[in-house]
């Protein structure tokens, strides 16, 4: 699939077969996550891999009830490493550049995961002290998001979204 057609496609996915993730496909989202641009190409976040269904559902639970994640064979938490990016940028890197990182990061994820015929939803509530602890999160390391990724068992239409007119201004 070629990149326009994978934006098209993807979709917020929030049911999934009973189907684990092929450990490649695994591979491939990772690896495409990790071309994400960074600042400073210092790749400021940290990407962790839950299968383990009892921290799923835990995840779930610490994402204020989104069953969606302890639904999926598979999520994937993204961090924000801040004191990484400040090394090299100081304030605006360890409040900002590592959030920024850890977001692109786990966008590509979402594309790449599209790409394969997989599905996903991008989690942002939550409870970030929570969920740290139940990746074992370094210090310093702030959960940004939680995309749990599976075979979808859902096809959701494509939302209607706001015009190019609404959206965009040239200055």
């Amino acid at each position: 699939m070629d990149f326009f057609e994978t934006v098209m496609v993807r979709r917020s996915v929030r049911v999934f077969q009973e189907k684990d993730v092929d450990a490649l496909d695994v591979k491939q989202i990772i690896e495409s996550s990790m071309q994400a641009p960074s600042a400073g190409g210092l790749q400021a976040y940290r990407i962790y891999l839950v299968r383990n269904k009892e921290t799923l559902e835990a995840l779930a639970f610490a994402a204020h009830g989104q069953e969606c994640v302890s639904k999926a064979p598979l999520a994937i938490v993204f961090t924000a490493d801040q004191k990484r990016s400040a090394s090299k940028y100081q304030e605006r890197g360890f409040e900002f550049y590592s959030v920024q990182d850890a977001t692109i990061a786990a966008a590509y994820s979402q594309l790449a995961a599209a790409a394969l015929g997989l599905g996903s939803v991008w989690v942002g509530g939550f409870d970030p002290f929570e969920v740290s602890r139940l990746v074992r999160a370094g210090a310093y390391e702030v959960p940004v998001a939680i995309i749990p990724i599976g075979h979808p068992a859902e096809n959701p239409a494509r939302p209607q979204g706001r015009s190019m007119k609404a959206l965009v201004r040239e200055v």
